[in-house]
């Protein structure tokens, strides 16, 4: 099986600071990757080379079996979503709005029609927001926006043929506890049907219960790739986050649970 994206030996450095260095992963379709690691460590700067914003020195950047400046934006888009950190949208567009700008990829120049029309109202049903068709995005509180955007992001790639690629930065961070899970859920319901999803996240729990591969910057650079309980450690996280980690069994779950501090720290 092919990958969906691939990174060899990625490198890149903005005079004399190194921003990423030696950067490996592939992503298969099903696959759900998620990159961690402390502030700093590189992994926004790897998000905008995965999406084609930045341009490394050296090293490979394969969407779809291909170099990622060779495909062309518009098959890009019908196949790939990304859902930035930040979304800057300052205008008054209805909810639905919002949602059917991730159809224009599919319109070739033609007006929208009744299936773009009823892939945005479903997946924006997905993502919780039935009856939000008509709301002003603008006054929605930032965990509706979000959804919003990922609603978009879903419609997008909704009735694409072929490998498709979501790319997702902190998707989760003003979501509550219970609009995390369902927005992770979504998507590993999108991988179940074969679409390849790569996400920044900071909830390392989080990250142990729904990821298929992680991998862990630290300084720049990977220090750790591959399933959640290989390298979600407590020498490998304690070393990332330059905090003390420790791991414990999950009751139900077959994943870790991710614990932070010392075991006789107390708080100040």
């Amino acid at each position: 099986m092919s990958p969906v994206l691939e990174v060899r030996d990625l490198h890149c450095q903005l005079g004399e600071t190194r921003l990423l260095s030696g950067i490996h992963l592939t992503l298969a379709p099903g696959e759900l990757l998620v990159v961690i690691g402390r502030n700093g460590a590189g992994k926004s700067t790897l998000f905008k080379h995965l999406t084609g914003e930045l341009s490394s020195q050296s090293g490979e950047v394969l969407a779809f079996g291909s170099p990622l400046g060779h495909s062309s934006r518009t098959e890009l888009a019908r196949r790939r979503a990304v859902l930035p950190q930040s979304t800057n949208l300052q205008f008054a567009y209805e909810a639905l709005e919002v949602v059917m700008l991730g159809r224009i990829p599919h319109q070739q120049h033609r007006p929208e029609s009744r299936e773009d029309v009823r892939i945005a109202r479903a997946c924006l049903a997905r993502v919780g927001l039935e009856g939000y068709e008509a709301r002003n995005y603008l006054t929605l509180s930032g965990g509706e926006q979000q959804r919003v955007h990922l609603a978009r992001a879903l419609a997008q790639i909704h009735d694409t043929a072929g490998d498709r690629l979501l790319l997702l930065d902190e998707p989760t961070s003003s979501l509550d506890i219970a609009h995390q899970h369902k927005a992770l859920q979504l998507v590993k319901e999108a991988t179940r049907e074969g679409v390849a999803a790569l996400l920044i996240l900071h909830d390392l729990n989080l990250v142990a219960q729904y990821a298929d591969k992680v991998l862990v910057l630290a300084e720049r650079k990977a220090i750790a790739f591959g399933e959640p309980r290989s390298v979600m450690t407590t020498d490998i996280l304690t070393r990332a986050f330059d905090y003390p980690m420790s791991t414990l069994p999950h009751p139900w779950l077959d994943c870790p649970i991710i614990v932070s501090g010392e075991r006789s720290s107390t708080p100040s």
